[in-house]
């Protein structure tokens, strides 16, 4: 294993999460509507929190592991229950077209949370030998 390529992979990996997770700071009344729950904004400022600090994680090898294996759950309940109903629900082409595309992403996202996530020792973080 290469493990340069794998450094800069984990690192092109999580840099989007922190501004996926500073954007849900930013728009958190936009995004309050999608929640499926009461308490939008409080879900998303949650959301938006666990983001960042599934992004400092990767970034710095501290408790790396547990980091994607929550942000993998954490992409599959979005991809359930916020963009499968999109999909099923959806009224027209163009909507179903962007619920599913979000479905995908998150899908293949998470995914890939739990495919890095076994590149990280269990106890402390650090890279798997």
């Amino acid at each position: 294993m290469n493990i340069a390529l794998l450094k800069i992979g984990r690192i092109i990996y999580a840099i989007p999460f922190a501004i996926f997770g500073l954007f849900h700071f930013m728009n958190a009344g936009a995004m309050a509507g999608m929640v499926p729950l009461p308490g939008g904004v409080f879900w998303v400022y949650l959301t938006g929190v666990a983001l960042i600090a599934a992004s400092v994680a990767i970034l710095i090898n501290r408790y790396a592991r547990l980091a994607c294996q929550l942000l993998g759950v954490m992409l599959f309940i979005f991809a359930l229950s916020i963009h499968l109903p999109g999909v099923l629900g959806a009224a027209d082409e163009a909507a179903m077209a962007l619920s599913m595309t979000g479905l995908l992403k998150d899908i293949a996202l998470g995914g890939a949370a739990w495919a890095i996530a076994d590149t990280f020792a269990p106890q402390t973080g650090a890279p798997a030998a």
